[in-house]
């Protein structure tokens, strides 16, 4: 039997502090069932108090209980079961109680708080409490900070919201919880707000109440399901919203009143992504409604609350009749991200931050999936190919993690999300799904969450799921690639009678990483092996062998047709390959006939990688990005661009630019005239390839193309500093980017302008992020100095300085200016943003900045970035190693080429 406790106290609990690694982690034998929360936040004030009842079970009889907190001020803590149960100091001193449990007490106001680097409670009890339900009663107070985590506050020009952002461990700085994934419980929640503001939560409100005292009325939400603590979500404001249904879900899409017009398009992409999700997972979307809410102040892209999904302004808001594709494809697709979190993530939760790409893997994955159903025209399956090689190159670096890694501490927790976690892992379930075939991994997949509903899984319990319902090996594919970090590389060999000898490694993409590193029994890590799902191209449908780390080849018998020896059928497979020159050659005679764009996107991929790491030359890579030239897919010819742009960055001396820039104008000049001036109604993916062509040829300095980017862009802003919305929009987007990169003060001004006064967040945010275009070093500085000013959201600062520093002509000024006004950085920077200024540094490539990076950052520390530093250290010393090995080559092949 269980036992109801309830308990009266008169003084408050002694509160102690553990700062071993491992004490991030709650002691077992303690789990809540039932939060009741009121919060009441003062939005002048900056600060909210609350009160807080959490239903407790109790393993065995116990004298402590611990829990999470963190910024909070205790004001009563009370447990019910006996009038002789209290919870006193008793006098006691520092060195009492950290004779109790080793930490340090920081009292302020007589009062017992935790140390800012623990984030735990811990409240001792005179008698030992019985095994079974106990309730804490707690009252405290906190503030409502400006790093948009926990419960924090968000500005506009005319008033404040209280909103809030938890995951992955910032709940405790809004209630004292239990604030571990796997730690569910159901939540009654009720919020005290001003009269004339409403509030928004996981659940419905089931009561609207005046009071407790004038100007304020109290906002009664219903129970919600068992969640974790990180999914619970309070907003209050102001907020307006455009109401909708899907399969009789009530769907709303929220922001504050000026933007509500914007909210259409969501609303429209949630409707049709809930339908699609609904009949995918077999499994009906499980609360009584969907909120998503735009704030002003948001750092990341969305965040899946439960049936209450926050979002960045820009990931959500966009004009239905005059955005642009590429605005309302971003919000498509972070509307079915987050959408999916809903079934995976919300309703299954993994068991621990380890197993995050349960997650984000799986949310990456599925975010395409409807919107290619509902928008085929918009070509994302190519969008994911360009993703995939994205997360090939950060995975091949010498300095990367395994999908399943350890993370106790906040800060490991944070470097979690990452592109291991969202694309790697995605990554790796479309390949699976790509072997077993769409509809056996879709049953799968609703097997998995039918066990698991509401409760809490490992990736064992994912391919396990996989395995039992296709009776394929799922689990021994998936394993290799969550437990083993890194690429492989398939060699082939010439064809034989019974198949295609291969052999398999680890890729890197420096030749000098791949010679340092070893694992630590001693052996050289591209010595392992993977198992791997490899899909060959046929004249008929693919087929997909599995090679595993004891093969030695493919079979592939001499009868099945094979219209070119290609090893990566769809584009989906998780690896780099390397061909024989026969092979490579036949692949290039034939690749716009045979391959697909995705396929097309993952050669050049696989060849700029094997660039990069020593396997093959540039001057053969840009002979294939020649053959390839007149490709009619935008994103193939997108991904040439980049490439393109890391040739003229990382191995181009000064004079090699110049005959570059002269070879890119001579050889591409006729592809952007031959698709003439935008045609009303013409294809989007032609649309996007006028534009991409247009930034290449402006970048390499084309006479004609800088003249028509000066006209366009002088008519883009010809009224009232306004953009000209009757334009081809991604043509004039396009024209103001080249007109910046060679922009005066006058255009300058212009954008400025629009960052600080438009009312389209889409609008004002491109604006802003244009001012890190400029190169003009005094239009740089200013740039600099606004960013630090205090006029510029936290959210949006570290975007245009890590766009600086990717520049080469703006990175030296930038980085010098970051070092030199530190202080003024850093108070813009949050929690995730500060890594990401790290990140960025990668893109130096001499020894000299490489070795200023190390020192600074040495005795500047930030925060969740020990591995993203390394991995900028990675980065340097590859483009070091690059430009060494390849700029002779680059070189030799510039002068052979017509100009």
């Amino acid at each position: 039997m269980s036992f109801r406790r309830t308990v009266f106290a008169l003084s408050a609990p002694l509160l102690i502090t553990n700062f071993a690694a491992q004490a991030q982690r709650l002691p077992v034998g303690v789990r809540p069932e039932h939060y009741r929360l009121t919060l009441t936040p003062d939005l002048k004030a900056a600060t909210f108090s609350g009160e807080e009842t959490i239903d407790i079970i109790l393993d065995a009889p116990s004298k402590k209980i611990t829990l999470n907190a963190a910024d909070l001020k205790f004001v009563s803590v009370q447990e019910t079961h006996s009038e002789l149960i209290r919870v006193v100091i008793k006098g006691g001193t520092q060195h009492e109680i950290a004779g109790t449990i080793p930490g340090k007490l920081v009292r302020q106001d007589g009062f017992p708080l935790l140390d800012a680097t623990d984030e735990q409670a811990t409240f001792l009890f005179p008698k030992e409490l019985p095994a079974g339900k106990v309730t804490l009663a707690i009252q405290y107070t906190g503030i409502l900070n400006d790093k948009l985590r926990g419960f924090y506050l968000s500005k506009t020009r005319k008033r404040n919201y209280a909103v809030t952002q938890f995951e992955p461990t910032d709940a405790r700085r809004a209630y004292p919880s239990f604030d571990e994934p796997a730690l569910k419980a159901i939540y009654d929640v009720t919020l005290v707000v001003d009269t004339a503001d409403t509030a928004i939560s996981n659940t419905n409100i089931l009561a609207d109440i005046p009071g407790p005292v004038a100007g304020k009325h109290t906002l009664r939400f219903a129970t919600t399901p068992k969640m974790s603590t990180y999914l619970v979500a309070f907003l209050v404001g102001d907020f307006k919203c455009t109401e909708g249904k899907a399969d009789g879900v009530p769907i709303r899409a929220c922001s504050t009143p000026d933007k509500v017009e914007l909210t259409k398009f969501a609303l429209e992409s949630a409707k049709y992504v809930l339908h699609y999700y609904n009949d995918y997972f077999g499994i009906k979307y499980p609360m009584p409604k969907l909120d998503m809410v735009a704030l002003p102040d948001f750092e990341a892209g969305a965040m899946e609350n439960f049936a209450c999904i926050t979002y960045r302004e820009t990931d959500l808001l966009v004009d239905i009749k005059t955005g642009s594709i590429p605005e309302k494809k971003r919000v498509a697709v972070v509307v079915a991200h987050e959408m999916a979190h809903q079934w995976f993530g919300d309703m299954v939760t993994m068991q621990w931050w380890d197993n995050l790409w349960l997650n984000e893997g799986f949310a990456t994955w599925m975010e395409t999936k409807p919107l290619a159903e509902w928008k085929p025209e918009w070509n994302y399956p190519q969008d994911d190919a360009q993703d995939l090689d994205q997360t090939l190159n950060l995975d091949a670096q010498k300095t990367t993690r395994t999908i399943r890694a350890l993370a106790n501490t906040p800060d490991e927790i944070n470097e979690m999300f990452d592109g291991i976690a969202y694309g790697k892992a995605g990554a790796v379930i479309g390949m699976v799904e790509h072997y077993i075939g769409k509809e056996a991994f879709r049953q799968g997949v609703h097997n998995y969450l039918q066990a698991h509903l509401y409760g809490n899984a490992t990736a064992e319990d994912f391919w396990t799921a996989q395995t039992a319902n296709s009776h394929l090996p799922v689990d021994k594919i998936m394993s290799s690639f969550v437990a083993h970090p890194g690429v492989p590389l398939l060699t082939l060999s010439e064809r034989q009678a019974s198949g295609v000898p291969v052999s398999q490694g680890r890729f890197y993409l420096s030749s000098t990483a791949a010679a340092q590193v070893t694992s630590t029994d001693g052996k050289n890590q591209q010595d392992q092996h993977w198992t791997v799902p490899v899909c060959l191209k046929t004249s008929d449908k693919p087929i997909c062998p599995i090679l595993t780390p004891e093969d030695s080849s493919i079979p592939l018998p001499m009868d099945v047709a094979v219209p070119t020896l290609y090893a990566n059928a769809g584009g989906k497979g998780y690896y780099r390959t390397l061909y024989t020159p026969n092979q490579y050659n036949e692949i290039v005679a034939k690749a716009e006939t045979v391959l697909t764009p995705p396929e097309r996107i993952g050669l050049l991929g696989d060849r700029w990688a094997l660039v990069r790491s020593g396997q093959a030359t540039v001057g053969g890579y840009l002979d294939l990005v020649l053959a390839l030239k007149q490709d009619p897919n935008a994103a193939v010819l997108d991904l040439v661009h980049r490439q393109l742009e890391r040739v003229d960055s990382d191995i181009a001396t000064d004079e090699d630019r110049d005959e570059f820039a002269a070879v890119v104008r001579h050889q591409f000049g006729p592809v952007y005239a031959a698709l003439g001036r935008p045609v009303k109604g013409e294809p989007f993916d032609r649309q996007q390839l006028r534009g991409t062509l247009f930034e290449m040829l402006g970048a390499a300095q084309d006479p004609a193309v800088l003249a028509q980017a000066h006209q366009l862009t002088t008519r883009v802003f010809a009224v009232d500093n306004k953009k000209d919305k009757t334009l081809d929009a991604t043509l004039s987007d396009s024209a103001v980017l080249v007109s910046a990169s060679n922009g005066d003060a006058a255009l300058y001004g212009k954008l400025l302008a629009v960052s600080r006064n438009s009312g389209d967040p889409g609008e004002k945010t491109d604006a802003l992020r244009t001012l890190g275009r400029f190169r003009d070093p005094e239009l740089v500085k200013r740039t600099l100095d606004y960013l630090v000013s205090g006029e510029v959201r936290n959210q949006d600062t570290w975007i245009v300085l890590i766009a600086l520093l990717r520049d080469r002509a703006t990175r030296d000024q930038t980085w010098d200016y970051i070092q030199k006004n530190w202080d003024k950085v850093h108070a813009q920077l949050t929690v995730s943003s500060g890594a990401e200024i790290v990140r960025a540094t990668g893109n130096f490539c001499t020894v000299r900045r490489r070795d200023e990076v190390i020192s600074f950052f040495a005795t500047h520390k930030i925060g969740a970035a020990e591995r993203t530093l390394a991995k900028a250290v990675d980065s340097i010393d590859d483009c070091i190693q690059l430009r060494s090995s390849q700029e002779p080559d680059l070189h030799t092949w510039l002068q052979a080429q017509p100009k």
